[in-house]
């Protein structure tokens, strides 16, 4: 038996994302044979783009070397003891939006989308333009991925519920949602 209930932490996130304005649409949890690594993925979008444009993708990633290695951290320090703060597993948070006929600078969003994400949320920005035809303009896709460390022992402890994480998360995509009709370039349709 596990000595850390993940798929408790995972409901009582989806729990704790609705409490900060996000609606939840899919849950998969994988489970690769060979290696025993497992991922939670999660849909979800805020309140306020239910039709569009914005969507989200939350995953949290689970390598059984590092649960193997936390059991025997539990196991070390005993029931009174509390286990070693720097085993961690990664989650990601993708902000994904269609492609922006209109779409806006790179190094501004970035700079921008930093500012809102400080060092709770560290965000990269990247963009990919596709062309339907070679005589039609490009359309560019952006995609915005944040990276956070989710330390094991608050999870075991009932401690870890990514409040500060979330609550940037829902600035960052209200940013994106208040400057979407202008990059999708509404005025033309």
């Amino acid at each position: 038996m596990a000595v850390i209930d993940l798929q408790g932490f995972v409901a009582d996130l989806k729990d704790h994302v609705a409490e900060h304005g996000f609606h939840v649409h899919d849950e998969r949890h994988f489970i690769e044979t060979y290696t025993n690594r497992q991922t939670w993925e999660v849909d979800l979008h805020p309140d306020r783009a239910c039709d569009g444009p914005l969507d989200m993708h939350l995953a949290l990633e689970i390598d059984p070397r590092t649960l193997i290695r936390f059991e025997d951290e539990v196991i070390r320090v005993g029931e009174e003891g509390e286990p070693d703060p720097n085993i961690t597993v990664p989650v990601t948070i993708s902000f994904a939006l269609p492609p922006l006929p209109a779409g806006p600078d790179l190094l501004v969003l970035a700079t921008e989308l930093a500012g809102i994400g400080g060092t709770e949320l560290p965000l990269e920005v990247s963009a990919v333009d596709s062309f339907a035809a070679v005589t039609d303009a490009a359309e560019r896709a952006i995609a915005i991925v944040a990276r956070v460390d989710v330390t094991l022992a608050r999870i075991y402890l009932g401690q870890e519920v990514l409040c500060d994480v979330l609550d940037r998360c829902q600035y960052v995509a209200e940013f994106l949602l208040d400057r979407a009709p202008v990059w999708l370039d509404e005025s033309l349709s």
